[in-house]
């Protein structure tokens, strides 16, 4: 997920949209008119590729219907999304969306906004801090992610007994993380074949991690069946890897998650095996229309992808594989 020019490129970004247009939201048929009132606060934990995708579906969807967004990047900062949480409180903002920097710290972030109402996105909270009709989630369910990693690799090796996984992962304690990586074992455990896990480490989302760390891991001689990574830049990663050893990469497959453009050509090529589609766009929108249900008072109900007790409002993933992947190259 990490890109340092994305970075760089967006670290002072600060944008203000205020357009009227005519359009339809999650909440029912509104005209952009309606919301050109309502102002939203966006503050992201840290700019990358695939952010920055969901960031500016956000814009055009903010756009669409009229309303006011303002974005800030925190620059992986706690302190600083802190302070913009606070900031936006103090502006009177009547919504923020937030993508945590660390989701321990969704308490805080929650007591920063004061009565504004939050919609997170990106890195989910602990259930416990979502309450229908005031603090909720907007993305995609990650062990749906995991889930379909390890589902592709039990198709694939189905006549095997045991299985050799290689697991790269992203930040510790980052909720895509967690739910990705949970989705794999849980899968893989429940086959009733026997997994080893002869590799697992941090790369934290980065391709130059990712390639180091599977070097490694390549001189030790020790066998894997497939490598199954957290994102498509660390499965970019161990395919860069590979290269350099020697190891043919339609050999071992490689899978990644976010269906970036470049992971889509590595699909393509035949160095990457499968990858998941996570829609940065339909993120992106799905975030703006429950924001402007939020501060609008309009019926959660009709949102797409609301779950039953009103805290999440789900993207689904989809699975990409050689045969599918020109249709998700171009998106």
């Amino acid at each position: 997920m990490k890109s340092k020019n994305f970075v760089k490129k967006t670290a002072l970004w600060a944008a203000v949209i205020l357009l009227a247009a005519a359009a339809l939201t999650g909440c029912g048929r509104q005209t952009a008119q309606s919301h050109k009132e309502v102002r939203i606060f966006l503050s992201l934990n840290q700019m990358d590729t695939f952010r920055q995708t969901l960031v500016d579906a956000a814009a055009a969807r903010a756009a669409q219907q009229g309303a006011q967004l303002t974005v800030e990047d925190a620059q992986g900062s706690i302190e600083t999304q802190v302070a913009q949480i606070k900031q936006a409180a103090a502006e009177g903002y009547d919504v923020i969306l937030c993508s945590a920097v660390s989701t321990d710290t969704a308490v805080e972030l929650k007591a920063c906004a004061g009565e504004i109402p939050v919609v997170f996105f990106n890195s989910c909270p602990d259930d416990k801090y979502l309450e229908a009709g005031k603090y909720i989630y907007a993305g995609s369910d990650e062990q749906v992610a995991g889930q379909f990693q390890a589902e592709y690799v039990l198709e694939q090796m189905a006549d095997k007994d045991e299985i050799n996984v290689a697991l790269i992962k992203g930040p510790k304690f980052h909720s895509a993380t967690l739910g990705r990586t949970n989705g794999i074992k849980r899968t893989l455990e429940a086959s009733g074949k026997k997994i080893n896990y002869v590799f697992e480490d941090s790369a934290a989302w980065d391709t130059e991690q990712a390639r180091e760390l599977f070097a490694l891991f390549l001189q030790t001689g020790v066998s894997a069946d497939c490598v199954l990574c957290n994102n498509d830049a660390m499965a970019l990663g161990v395919v860069e890897a590979c290269r350099e050893a020697g190891v043919d990469c339609s050999t071992l497959p490689i899978l990644g998650v976010d269906a970036t453009a470049d992971g889509c050509a590595a699909i393509r090529s035949g160095e990457m095996a499968f990858t998941v589609y996570q829609s940065g766009l339909g993120q992106g929108e799905a975030a703006v229309d429950a924001a402007i249900c939020l501060a609008t008072g309009a019926d959660m109900d009709a949102l797409a992808g609301l779950s039953e007790d009103g805290r999440y409002v789900w993207v689904d993933f989809e699975k990409v594989d050689s045969g599918n992947v020109a249709e998700y190259a171009a998106k």
